[in-house]
Parts: structure tokens; sequence; C-alpha cells
């Protein structure tokens, strides 16, 4: 599996390649953390997808000689739903149920989307994108601010802002976050942070640790044989290899307030962690893992109702103990 670099690795799409120079992008940095950004382009963007959020698709960042994200998958496509990077986020469809075939509904960070058939909503699935709303982009040195728009979607409009940035002498990275409803309709999704982690491209083993402020109890997929549930932490009993994955619908064990948005991911091997902090309770930890990534996925929960608008924050703290 080739590693995506901003500065020259070639990607194979269909019949051609390209580099990661074609596709619009921008660096921040704070001095302590530089990281690289794809921005949102319905064109020419490098993620064209119909699940994440188009903005804050970081495929490197760099903390003392240390990489946190990079390409986790093989095969990419723009279209592809899960060919992106980073601590990319995705809502939950908005309005799916309600529509009827050939009608629209709404993915926040999309855009609206039209339902081609009576079948359920299905993440991996590509649906045509109707109205890709309106992107306006700011850069500063060390941050970048996204602004996503929509209007008139069967009743649903808002105004997204996502700022990335880099805090002043910290080796922080920060995803601010506000939603103002400027629909008829309220807003009811959750979202949630997949964390494509690849801590200095460590497969996924028994040097990676995911550790969270409470007794974790996990059910599902290769748990217990491949992913190790030890007391707060889940490890791996061996490397896991091409085409296996681990997975669990939803960890047991967090409370109803938002100190349980505390985990922390690490590579035991180089020294290099990473702890996620958000600011709102938590609905639901999924976790995922294959062979290349390992992902805490932490849902939270949005209500927002005509005319008023909510905010939250995530919180990436670098850390390299070696």
């Amino acid at each position: 599996m080739k590693k995506l670099l901003a500065t020259g690795l070639l990607l194979y799409l269909c019949c051609g390649m390209i580099s990661s120079a074609d596709f619009p992008m921008a660096r921040i940095s704070n001095g302590l953390i530089e990281a690289d950004l794809y921005l949102p382009d319905a064109e020419s963007g490098y993620y064209r997808g119909t699940r994440f959020d188009w903005a804050g698709v970081i495929p490197k960042l760099e903390f003392k000689g240390h990489n946190f994200f990079g390409q986790w998958f093989s095969k990419y496509d723009p279209k592809l739903h899960d060919a992106i990077m980073g601590p990319v986020e995705e809502f939950t469809a908005i309005g799916f149920e309600e529509a009827q075939v050939g009608a629209e509904f709404l993915k926040i960070g999309v855009g609206t989307l039209v339902r081609p058939d009576e079948k359920v909503y299905s993440f991996s699935k590509t649906y045509e994108i109707k109205n890709p709303g309106k992107w306006k982009i700011k850069k500063r040195k060390d941050r970048i601010e996204f602004t996503h728009e929509i209007s008139d979607a069967a009743g649903y409009a808002y105004q997204y802002r996502k700022t990335v940035k880099l805090k002043k002498g910290k080796p922080e990275l920060v995803l601010e976050h506000t939603i103002k409803n400027t629909g008829r309709k309220a807003i009811e999704t959750n979202v949630y942070n997949h964390n494509f982690f690849m801590i200095d491209n460590e497969p996924t083993n028994q040097n990676i640790k995911t550790t969270f402020p409470f007794k974790v109890v996990a059910e599902g997929k290769n748990f217990g044989n491949i992913a190790v549930v030890d007391k707060e932490s889940i490890t791996y009993a061996r490397t896991l290899e091409q085409g296996e994955n681990v997975f669990s619908s939803g960890l047991q064990g967090f409370g109803k307030t938002k100190k349980d948005y505390n985990i922390f991911i690490d590579n035991q091997k180089s020294g290099a962690g990473v702890r996620i902090t958000g600011d709102q309770p938590l609905e639901k930890i999924v976790f995922w893992a294959c062979h290349t990534t390992s992902c805490p996925e932490p849902y939270i929960k949005l209500s927002v109702k005509p005319g008023e608008k909510i905010s939250w924050i995530i919180n990436y703290e670098f850390s390299v103990t070696n």
C-alpha cells in the first residue's frame, strides 16, 4: 500500500496516474505541527463521495518527526465512500425516510442527495448529488475556516462552519463546529469522527493501544480473539492481515457527561500518541480496525430548531514519549 505524501507520491486512478498536487489543498503550521488539508471542490476535490463531510480531510499531520494520518486504503476513486484520510466526520442522513423516490435528502457537509429507490440508506452507496451547496474557504497560517451553506432542501437549510486550527504554542489540533438552522424544519442528526489513524504507518498490531477513561465492555467481530479488551484499553493479540477487520457497533461503559469523551491512542513502539477530547456527552462509540488503521469512532447527538444554532469542539493533543 502506498502512503500518500503531499510532495510527490503518485496515485493510480483508473488507467492514469495523478499526483496529490492535482487536488486543491493547503498547509497549516503553528511551528510545532504541520498539516496538509485537501479542500472541498465539487469538480476537482480529492474527496467527492457522499458519506463524509468534505471539510477537514487531512492526508498528513506531522509532529516531532512522527506522522499520524495517511492513505490507509489501496483503491482510490474520488467518489468512493471511504477513500478519505484523517479525523473525518460523518453526519447521519437527514430527511431520507420521508423522501420519496427521486426526491432529495440532506447530508451536512456534502449537500442534497437524490433517493434512487425504496432501499434503506447505505453509507457505502454513492448517491447523486443534486445540490452541493456553496463552500467558502478562508485560509490563515495556522487554520482553515470552511463554511458550507444549503438553502431550500425540502424545507431544510443551514449554515455549517468548521474551523480546523492548530493551537498557538501547543501540539494540538482543534476542530470547531457551528451549525445554524436557517430552514423551516428541525435538524435532528448525529455526527461522529472516524479517526483514521496511521501512527507512523504502523500496521494494526500489538503496538497499537487505545485507552478510555472507563472500563470498556466490547462485543463484536473478532473481539476476544484478535482485539483484546483489558479494563480501560483495547489492544491486539496479533497483526491484522489484509482483508481482516475488527468491529463493534457500540462500546459500553461510558457515562452521560462529556468527561468520558477522552480517548488516547498510541503507537507504543514509536512513542507517538494522541488524546482526543470533546465538549459534548457521548451518544455511542463504534470501534473499527483493519490491517492499516485503528479507529475509535465517538458519536454525539445534534438537535437544532429553526433559527437556532449549536456549536461543539473536538481537541487532538499530540505527544511523543520516546
